[in-house]
């Protein structure tokens, strides 16, 4: 009888549970969106017990399309998150003090610039790897047992618990083991990159009680089994991997060596450049991060350039425009004229990410004229993630000293023919697709695994990944500066806005 494993992708918009073969194909999957909540401009939230009950669901729905009564087919299961996404709840109750805050929320705006006031923006980065933002977990606890009532003196008797979306899933399958992995915990502004533990100086600093925060393991070990009291299927299976989103994807993608570098296209676009055992500091606006650890093994770090919304503004054309009925549609309207219009759309909605770090900046479109039509709009949409992606890659180059010779590309966008192009053609490299494009989820259930022995090595997993589809630039030198320099004169017209 086939053996699988199972991983949770808890993301921004939906959570999904995706079954797994031993050769890494997909054999089952299941996904359920949640609803975006946005209370005031700039605040973005999810209802964590929505998230739970729908991680359930999809579980159930995934298991039930491989086997009518033999949860024993799974062996294991793997977590993958939305990271930086804060839920603090009670210890006792299970119960959230308040609605999960997005990575995407900047009502934490105020706290990073008085925590910059001593320092500046940079003032944690030499043991985090992070400016201070509003993207980052740290200063989402401290608004959280700011503004709760009662929260602080809860947290200070030891009645909460924090943790990014993987600890809350984790602790509920397994009835109560509060844990993360190194990956998530670097993206808090807590963790040190050189122990891997909780800095007492910088949690002395943002007033987090340490007996809150979870304990930080590797990304790929046994923490728990599912619970025999919990409402999920698979009791008893063991609870082996834990990657934040994006880190999940370079493990899905296999990029184990030094060099090897994956670009995710979902809600926001996440490039990472495996960087080996060692941190390397950045200049250039990128994040040093913990890729991944794999049980006892030395931990591995990347270099890291976030972008907030690529996805997430073909859904803004979808919901808030309505040009568009479904998200896919998007390729089509944006085939329907031969360029851009002279237009750029710069969706700065939450301010900018890497390179810049700007909080101040706001969303605008550029260079509008009568003859602007629709397909323009969602040519520049597209045409907006393919930049950014530009503008991270050229600071990767810098700080890395590597030149990028093919962009290994993941997640829903890369079905879109037209942005990979267009995407190859303003980088000038080579953009290539594998065999399972969903290599989040494939990178938690390869972690969770190697943990209970389903695969051996990573040389297994090598053996696994595939080559689909490659796409080669094919425009001018000439063309590409000119669009280039109109997107980078874009930028600068959104900063300062707030």
């Amino acid at each position: 009888m086939p053996q699988y494993i199972a991983a949770i992708d808890q993301g921004t918009t939906s959570t999904r549970c995706m079954i797994f073969d031993h050769s890494g194909s997909l054999v089952a999957v299941a996904q359920k969106e949640h609803k975006q909540i946005y209370p005031q401009p700039g605040w973005v939230e999810h209802d964590p017990l929505e998230i739970w009950q729908n991680t359930q669901e999809v579980m159930r729905a995934a298991v039930a399309k491989i086997v009518t009564h033999h949860s024993s087919l799974v062996t294991a299961i793997g977590v993958t998150n939305q990271r930086e996404t804060t839920v603090v709840w009670g210890k006792t109750t299970g119960q959230p003090v308040y609605n999960a805050i997005v990575w995407q929320d900047t009502r934490t705006d105020a706290i990073c610039n008085e925590l910059a006031q001593d320092g500046g923006q940079d003032r944690l980065r030499a043991k985090t790897g992070l400016p201070l933002a509003t993207y980052f977990s740290g200063p989402k606890i401290m608004w959280i047992l700011d503004n709760v009532p009662g929260a602080r003196e809860k947290a200070k008797a030891g009645e909460l618990l924090f943790g990014n979306m993987d600890t809350w899933i984790i602790w509920n399958l397994t009835g109560g083991v509060h844990v993360t992995d190194v990956s998530n915990a670097s993206r808090t502004l807590l963790m040190n990159l050189q122990t891997l533990d909780w800095d007492d100086e910088i949690l002395a600093l943002l007033g987090i009680p340490r007996a809150m925060l979870p304990k930080i393991c590797s990304s790929s070990e046994i923490y728990g089994v599912v619970g025999m009291g919990s409402r999920p299927p698979l009791q008893g299976v063991p609870v082996s991997g834990d990657l934040g989103d994006q880190q999940a994807a370079l493990f899905g993608q296999t990029c184990f060596s030094p060099g090897e570098a994956k670009n995710t296209y979902g809600t926001g676009c996440f490039m990472l450049l495996n960087m080996g055992e060692l941190p390397v500091p950045s200049n250039s606006g990128l994040l040093t991060t913990l890729a991944y650890k794999i049980g006892d093994q030395k931990a591995i770090y990347a270099l890291e350039g976030s972008i907030a919304i690529t996805g997430a503004l073909v859904q803004w054309l979808r919901d808030n425009l309505g040009l568009i009925e479904k998200s896919s549609d998007v390729e089509a309207l944006a085939r329907s004229v031969d360029d851009n219009g002279g237009i750029y759309f710069v969706p700065a909605f939450s301010g900018l990410f890497a390179p810049y770090w700007r909080s101040d900046a706001r969303g605008a479109i550029l260079g509008m004229t009568r003859y602007v039509n629709k397909g323009h709009l969602a040519r520049a949409v597209l045409e907006a993630t393919a930049y950014q992606t530009r503008e991270v890659l050229d600071a990767m180059e810098k700080d890395s000293g590597v030149k990028l010779t093919a962009l290994k590309v993941d997640g829903g966008m890369v079905f879109n023919e037209l942005l990979m192009q267009f995407q190859a053609d303003i980088l000038d490299v080579p953009v290539i697709r594998p065999l399972v494009a969903e290599t989040t989820a494939l990178g938690a259930a390869y972690a969770a695994g190697l943990a209970v022995g389903f695969w051996k090595n990573l040389d297994e997993l090598r053996a696994n990944w595939g080559r689909d589809k490659e796409w080669k630039p094919n425009m001018d030198v000439a063309k590409r500066d000119k669009l280039y320099a109109g997107w980078k004169k874009a930028v600068t017209r959104t900063f300062e806005w707030i």
